[in-house]
């Protein structure tokens, strides 16, 4: 039977068309069709959202709390499709540097608006201008150096 013909058979909509057709293989129909063995369907389990007991409950280490108004405590950040089968065991817990930048001195200068890039280069944050007209240490909103105005050299 040529392929124009059995093109031309699928398209027919008779009787003879309809029947199966000799020389391919057809599938078996009723009780020989299920298998012998019934499969799992993984489709339907779902993995309820949940924070691991073994996830920390501290922001960091050295830091037990929340440092920003936006940022979410670490068990309730860590929720969500992302995080379903994370061991948090082998995630990085970084120490907060909040304590460094404390202990750094305040830088005081004569000029009355200062610049930060954060350190060298590419080691650095875009560069940044401070003003310091207002009494009081002000800090760098990328790396929290503080700096103040030197008033005793006007």
């Amino acid at each position: 039977m040529s392929s124009s013909r059995i093109f031309a058979r699928s398209l027919s909509s008779s009787a003879k068309a309809r029947a199966p057709p000799s020389g391919f293989f057809a599938r078996p129909t009723g009780e020989a069709q299920t298998p012998a063995r019934r499969r799992e369907n993984r489709a339907n389990v779902v993995a309820a959202p949940h924070t691991p007991p073994h996830v920390p409950s501290e922001q960091s280490p050295n830091y037990p709390a929340t440092w920003s108004k936006s940022q979410n405590p670490r068990p309730e950040a860590m929720r969500g499709p992302r995080f379903e089968q994370i061991d948090f065991s082998l995630q990085p817990l970084p120490l907060s540097a909040m304590e460094m930048i404390h202990r750094e001195p305040i830088r005081l200068t004569k000029k009355r608006v200062v610049a930060c890039d954060g350190g060298d280069g590419p080691l650095g944050h875009p560069q940044v201008f401070i003003n310091l007209d207002k009494p009081g240490p002000k800090a760098c909103p990328y790396c929290g150096i503080r700096f103040e105005h030197d008033h005793a050299h006007h």
